[in-house]
């Protein structure tokens, strides 16, 4: 846990505010006041090396235009998550064979590098913090786990190689401050199961975290919840990690007609409150509950952040601003940032596709100027 002088060495070394919230939803919580152990970042998922295998455009290009980081600062932003795909730093033929080799892992690319250089550097350069987050490393993904050749939780290859990975990036940006640049050691932990277990995932996490402070003592390190970044990670609180929840619930509402979630391609169209698959109501009240295990997180010292957040294109417009108003609200009052999956694309507030906003043109982009205002208003 980050407590007492943890805390408060780390906000030194990051200049976080002193300023303390409290909710004001009026619910449960409203008597509270929170302080986060680390800065309240708001910003964007920015997506050029999220997949290497992606025919998406702007995920492919693995850069990022000037304009949009200038945008996002300029807007009142600070942050950036930057979601890579080890595949893009792995010199082999997986491009062609669409598969990775156990032999190949850790043949580096240094072209891949060089690109992921150029976008940290731009980054920070505009004065954003840069959060690099693995979303497929050794042995796991969230998305297509089955094209891993082994299993970082339970093979003692694939964590082998997940640590050699990390303590290259850590090498590799050891001469960039800790105020501008934090790793994200994994998206999405898995539900505890056959898998992986807590104690597995306690164990990987610790380990590679190790390795990165041996080369960069003062690199912050954050963790995704398990279950796919919706539960704290208990065994994790008394140890120098954040910890990151994604807000997504509920996903009827945030994935309705996503492709990659077909369970939700066929239910009635959301609203908000809605109405769950197991018809049940999730509602305000609901939302609370389920960031209070968050709220009671920042209350004990140790350091939250929202990786993700946001919904896909088909959730009504209305539906989705009154939804995401309740949880930028809550947040808020825990004190918790947050970034939105993504800046430009599906989940968006450039180019978003929806066919029910009225876009304003912003040098040639489509500008939800509605979900804009939203943001910059928490």
């Amino acid at each position: 846990m980050l407590g007492g002088a943890g805390v408060a060495a780390l906000a030194s070394t990051l200049g976080v505010s002193a300023a303390s919230t409290a909710s004001r939803s009026g619910g449960i919580e409203s008597v509270r006041v929170y302080r986060n152990a680390i800065p309240r970042w708001r910003g964007f998922n920015l997506m050029p090396f999220f997949s290497g295998l992606s025919t998406n455009p702007d995920y492919n290009g693995q850069s990022v235009p000037e304009n949009d980081l200038m945008w996002i600062r300029d807007w009142g932003f600070d942050y950036v998550r930057l979601p890579i795909d080890y595949w893009i730093l792995v010199d082999s033929d997986w491009r062609v064979s669409k598969r990775m080799r156990i032999e190949d892992v850790r043949k580096s690319d240094e072209a891949g590098y060089s690109r992921l250089d150029a976008v940290i550097e731009a980054c920070v350069s505009k004065g954003l913090h840069l959060n690099l987050n693995m979303h497929r490393c050794p042995g796991y993904c969230i998305n297509g786990w089955e094209m891993e050749p082994y299993n970082l939780f339970k093979d003692g290859q694939a964590e082998d190689d997940f640590v050699y990975h990390w303590e290259l990036l850590a090498r590799r940006y050891k001469g960039i401050d800790a105020s501008r640049l934090s790793f994200n050691l994994l998206n999405e932990a898995p539900n505890p199961g056959d898998k992986m277990s807590p104690e597995d995932y306690r164990r990987v996490m610790m380990r590679a975290a190790a390795a990165i402070r041996a080369i960069s003592p003062d690199r912050m390190i954050i963790v995704d919840g398990l279950e796919i970044g919706k539960a704290v990670v208990p065994g994790l609180m008394h140890e120098p990690f954040a910890q990151a929840v994604h807000a997504y619930e509920p996903h009827e509402l945030s994935h309705y007609k996503a492709p990659w979630t077909p369970v939700f391609m066929d239910i009635p169209e959301p609203s908000w409150p809605t109405v769950r698959l197991d018809g049940s109501l999730f509602d305000r009240k609901r939302l609370e509950l389920y960031f209070a295990p968050w709220g009671e997180l920042v209350r004990q010292g140790v350091g939250v952040h929202c990786g993700e957040t946001g919904c896909y294109l088909n959730t009504p417009h209305r539906v989705f601003l009154s939804w995401f108003e309740d949880v930028l609200d809550i947040l808020t009052g825990y004190d918790i940032g947050w970034a939105l999956w993504n800046f430009r694309g599906d989940f968006g507030i450039l180019d978003s596709k929806r066919k029910d906003v009225q876009y304003v043109d912003w040098y040639g982009h489509q500008l939800d100027q509605r979900l804009l205002d939203l943001l910059k208003s928490h």
